[in-house]
């Protein structure tokens, strides 16, 4: 059975300040995060995160509850969409066994216009001490990396493409199409700085998987974000 997002909705006045929860039930939260959050706290920055937000949403005020959410994937920072938290250690363990086999559909705007229109890009990525993401040609420096992609939109400078991310490397969206000479808007560490941008042109748009333990498909889409949308309208 397929889960929109009505389903499950927790009114909004019950919902974790600037994060919107897509769906929850007593295994799993289902979030879209915003660009700018951290999913998971740093030493610099602890309480600023989805992670701590939801665990306080959890906790319902009570700092004694044993109540707490799960890490399951991590979006950067600057990237916004859809995340996934367990409730348990059990369901935790589940989705990340199963997360090859989770469907993971990103929007993306683009500098240029792509050829071919639709395509797969392939690389080892390597991350240096710097904390730079780069493709190596010796497969044994670096961490194989797919990305399938497909323009939805183009304008004279830009690309609407959807990606289908076929491997969850660090950086790999970003980099794989910076190094295909089409850098992401707003990319200010790979891309061309694009000071005027507001954010990083990349959304966790769709997510797709199998519940922990009633085994339901899940399926959840956020559509096209309003200032993507206002992007694409001026495109």
């Amino acid at each position: 059975m397929d889960h929109s997002l009505k389903d499950n909705r927790p009114g909004k006045k019950h919902q974790p300040r600037g994060l919107p929860v897509l769906h929850e039930d007593k295994d799993i939260i289902v979030v879209e995060k915003p660009a700018g959050l951290l999913t998971v706290g740093t030493e610099r920055d602890k309480s600023r995160t989805a992670h701590y937000l939801l665990n306080d949403y959890v906790r319902k005020g009570n700092p004694k509850s044993r109540n707490r959410v799960y890490v399951v994937h991590r979006l950067d920072q600057d990237t916004s969409g859809i995340l996934v938290f367990a409730k348990s250690e059990q369901a935790k363990k589940f989705l990340q066994e199963h997360w090859e086999q989770t469907e993971k559909h990103y929007l993306a705007i683009v500098h240029g216009q792509l050829i071919p229109k639709e395509g797969m890009i392939s690389s080892y990525l390597v991350e240096n001490a710097a904390q730079r993401v780069y493709s190596a040609p010796d497969a044994t420096k670096g961490k194989f990396s797919q990305t399938a992609y497909k323009v939805l939109k183009e304008s004279k400078g830009f690309s609407l493409v959807d990606i289908h991310l076929l491997t969850g490397r660090k950086h790999q969206i970003r980099v794989h199409f910076a190094e295909k000479g089409h850098p992401l808007v707003g990319d200010r560490k790979y891309g061309n700085g694009d000071h005027g941008a507001k954010r990083l042109a990349l959304h966790a748009r769709s997510i797709a998987f199998i519940h922990p333990f009633n085994g339901k498909q899940m399926n959840f889409d956020t559509g096209v974000p309003e200032d993507f949308a206002r992007l694409i309208g001026k495109m």
